[in-house]
């Protein structure tokens, strides 16, 4: 499992530091975003720059977040705030989804589309395709009711610990 981490110790801008993931409460709001493909070492080091910067400058209602944004298996953005200390508005939630969608144009892929779908194969290695690739899957049978696929519809911490990876005949993708 590949896990990247901006290291919280080693990022400051105007005496502000990121969290630590492992520090936000399991209460702490999050959105999960997914990438169409794995990222590589180059967007990797801009996803950082560009996540420790928002996060230094990231207000609602004037407010700062106490926020992280965590890179997992090298194809997830998870943005984690943790809103009893400042609540994510709707300005602040712009202001995250602005981020996401600049993300997008810098390193020139798709993070906002609720279409694609990440599953682990028979490997438990990480796929990702479109949700009509997945459709293809599950009629040939490579795709079973026991596949572990991504839940990315959570919205608050303990449920990315505990709800994430689960089986499609949990999920959405067979309703």
């Amino acid at each position: 499992m590949f896990i990247w981490r901006i290291p919280s110790d080693q990022i400051t801008y105007k005496n502000i530091q990121m969290k630590d993931f492992n520090s936000l409460p399991a209460h702490s709001r999050i959105w999960v975003y997914q990438s169409e493909r794995f990222f590589n070492d180059n967007e990797l080091a801009t996803i950082k720059q560009k996540a420790s910067e928002f996060i230094d400058q990231w207000t609602s209602h004037g407010n700062q977040m106490d926020a992280c944004i965590e890179v997992l298996h090298n194809c997830f953005i998870i943005v984690v705030v943790d809103e009893k200390t400042a609540p994510a508005s709707g300005c602040g939630i712009d202001k995250s989804v602005h981020f996401i969608q600049s993300l997008e144009k810098e390193v020139k892929l798709s993070l906002m589309e609720r279409t694609n779908v990440a599953y682990r194969n028979y490997e438990n290695k990480i796929n990702l395709c479109s949700l009509k690739e997945f459709e293809q899957l599950i009629d040939s049978g490579v795709v079973t009711d026991n596949t572990i696929v991504f839940n990315n519809l959570l919205s608050i911490k303990e449920e990315l610990l505990s709800k994430w990876e689960i089986p499609v005949f949990r999920s959405w993708l067979l309703k």
